[in-house]
């Protein structure tokens, strides 16, 4: 069985969970060599830096795949895996798009947003979702012997590099053949709106979900955030109220983040605002719900009621100064 990944990148980067995907197949094999895949138009400089990670890199350079395409990559990327292939992919709306289809083409095994992998043992891969939002916890067996096709939560895995080999760029873009034809146009690219923070290159946030209970409460959660040295930011319930604007949502659908601390208050953790930080943060999360799935990504967790703590925590710093 032969290992993959599929790179995300942007603007000439690789995108953090790049790592994560590493280090998520070495869960499943501690000692596979595995091969990277970069795929769009212009992508050496992404290929050079992908290949600090991995042993070997495939790269795709087509100037039609500028933006990408689930349903195009869905259909190349089988023409040129070999058989029994397990792939590794970001659980992002690229990879909802063409996982599903990919497996089909493969006739291999799925796994749809892993937040752990337990190993495997006789061929069964032992993989850990999430359901109800966070709230259960399901361990699921898939037979990969045939391969399989494995999505992972952004975030759920650890970001740092413990590989020192400089890996192989391989140019594949002679082998996928003409593109197929699909009833998608890309038509534009539509800017998040800019507010007058921006959040995603702030160093230090002070995040609010919906366990601030009121709109009148959001302005201790401002003090907090001026007695850190804080930029304040939410999660989408508040913005679905109309408690803060846009530009301060955490999350897939909001901005992505990589602060070096991350103040998590009232927050349940689903992955769609999981998803929306990136770089591992030193994140301290206080809920009053003991389950929250916060408290797996947080390095600290502290279990009580934020319109409590957060008074005595403005308090506390204010007098440290």
């Amino acid at each position: 069985m032969q290992f993959f990944t599929y790179i995300l990148h942007k603007d000439g980067k690789a995108d953090d969970t790049a790592i994560e995907l590493a280090n998520a197949a070495k869960k499943i094999d501690a000692n596979a060599s595995i091969t990277a895949i970069v795929i769009g138009s212009g992508v050496d400089a992404v290929c050079k830096e992908v290949s600090s990670i991995y042993s070997e890199v495939w790269k795709i350079d087509n100037s039609n795949l500028k933006y990408p395409d689930g349903e195009i990559i869905g259909r190349i990327l089988p023409k040129i895996l070999p058989d029994n292939s397990l792939v590794v992919m970001a659980h992002e709306y690229l990879a909802m798009d063409m996982a599903p289809g990919i497996s089909v083409r493969l006739n291999s095994g799925y796994i749809a947003d892993a937040v752990d992998i337990e190993g495997t043992e006789n061929g069964i891969i032992k993989a850990v979702r999430q359901e109800y939002s966070g709230a259960v916890s399901t361990h699921n067996n898939v037979d990969i012997s045939s391969g399989a096709v494995i999505t992972i939560r952004p975030g759920a895995f650890a970001a740092e590099n413990s590989s020192s080999a400089g890996g192989t760029i391989v140019d594949k873009s002679g082998e996928i053949g003409d593109l197929p034809q699909t009833g998608r146009t890309f038509k534009e690219i539509v800017e998040a709106e800019v507010g007058d923070v921006d959040i995603s290159t702030s160093e230090v946030l002070v995040a609010v979900g919906r366990g601030i209970e009121e709109e009148e409460n959001i302005d201790m959660v401002k003090d907090l955030a001026e007695a850190m040295g804080a930029d304040y930011a939410c999660s989408r319930p508040i913005v679905d109220a109309k408690w803060m604007e846009k530009s301060r949502q955490v999350g897939t659908s909001g901005k992505t983040v990589k602060p070096k601390v991350y103040l998590a208050l009232g927050i349940s953790g689903a992955f769609q605002h999981i998803g929306g930080i990136k770089g591992s943060p030193f994140m301290i999360a206080i809920n009053k719900n003991p389950k929250a799935p916060i408290f797996q990504a947080a390095d600290i967790g502290v279990i009580g009621d934020i319109l409590e703590i957060i008074p005595d925590l403005t308090e506390k710093i204010e007098e440290s100064k």
